[in-house]
């Protein structure tokens, strides 16, 4: 059986309004610009406001129609929604029949939630190839889209400065026959020996929010930044560098990388080990902080848009996330 080839079809995204500056958070907690911007490279980030429909859903559905129209298609062509997000609108229903009716989408397409964290896209990304591939859907609508704002203990200055809210979509379908548009190669992983050192301990099953956990404080995300640094530049790194062999090519065969814009000093170490130059790496992390999954997407779309990114270009997408979960992604737009 011949094999369809994977081409993104249309990118789009969505940040809110509302900035939150290194001296607006350092006016509650003991930080400041300089610290947090020495440590992370991150200047501001965006935050949603649930009363104009920023959720996740609603985040979602603005970078959704975006992403459509670049495609040039309409809202009932999509036969399936991915959707990568970790914190959704709603424990169940999933966030994608959120974003599904949102959309208008009315052919009763499927709508999956994906949760690997801020590697979730990517993971998406893989699902979606393989589904054009082998033909079983013809328009897949990728999306990622967090809010950590609302889990962010904001009297934590060790995560509090991380996270900013956002989304990034793109739409998928199978590559004309004179197209060179294709996803190459794809690497997922994952070590769940290191899981607890990204967090959030309660609000499952097994430890709901009750009375206790709030009279404790107990309801918010904890990091080891240590271990969450040293594991996410060596493991982004090692994918890309395989993806590369196994594919034959070389950084300079690369035209852009788009790593997950966890912080500044991540992207950096990464770039480094792959002796990647700084002018082939997109990034925006300091205008919006850590939107976990929806930060590779947007990105995306942001240097489509600029014109930085064009057909034809080949790209290499990292990600890493709590899990410790990991991903990356060899591709010719």
């Amino acid at each position: 059986m011949d094999l369809n080839r994977t081409k993104i079809l249309g990118t789009g995204k969505y940040h809110p309004a509302q900035i939150k500056t290194n001296l607006d958070i350092a006016k509650t907690v003991d930080t400041s610009d300089e610290w947090i911007v020495q440590r992370t490279g991150i200047k501001e980030r965006r935050i949603g406001d649930i009363s104009k429909d920023e959720g996740p859903s609603g985040m979602a559905a603005r970078a959704a129609k975006i992403a459509i129209e670049n495609a040039g298609l309409e809202p009932n062509d999509i036969d399936l929604i991915l959707f990568s997000v970790t914190f959704p609108d709603t424990m169940f229903p999933n966030t994608a029949s959120w974003l599904q009716e949102k959309l208008g989408i009315t052919n009763k397409c499927g709508a999956l939630d994906i949760n690997a964290a801020c590697t979730g896209w990517v993971y998406g990304l893989t699902m979606a190839n393989a589904l054009i591939q082998t033909g079983t859907h013809k328009h897949i609508l990728l999306v990622g889209t967090e809010m950590g704002s609302a889990f962010v203990n904001w009297e934590d200055r060790n995560t509090c400065v991380l996270f900013g809210d956002g989304s990034g979509a793109v739409v998928l379908g199978a590559s004309e026959s004179t197209d060179s548009s294709v996803i190459i190669d794809s690497i997922l992983g994952s070590d769940s020996s290191k899981k607890e050192s990204l967090i959030l301990p309660k609000g499952g099953a097994v430890a709901p929010i009750r009375q206790d956990v709030l009279d404790k404080n107990e309801q918010w995300m904890s990091m080891d930044g240590q271990i969450v640094f040293k594991n996410a530049v060596k493991t982004m790194a090692s994918h890309c560098a395989k993806l590369l062999k196994r594919n034959k090519m070389t950084m300079d065969d690369i035209d852009w990388f788009i790593p997950h814009q966890a912080n500044l000093r991540i992207i950096e170490a990464t770039g480094n080990l792959l002796k990647c130059p700084e002018e082939k790496v997109i990034i925006n992390v300091e205008k919006y902080a850590n939107t976990s999954s929806a930060s590779i997407p947007a990105a995306l779309h942001e240097a489509v848009e600029d014109g930085r990114i064009k057909r034809g270009d080949t790209l290499l997408f990292a990600a890493f996330g709590a899990g410790l979960t990991s991903g990356a992604t060899l591709l010719k737009f």
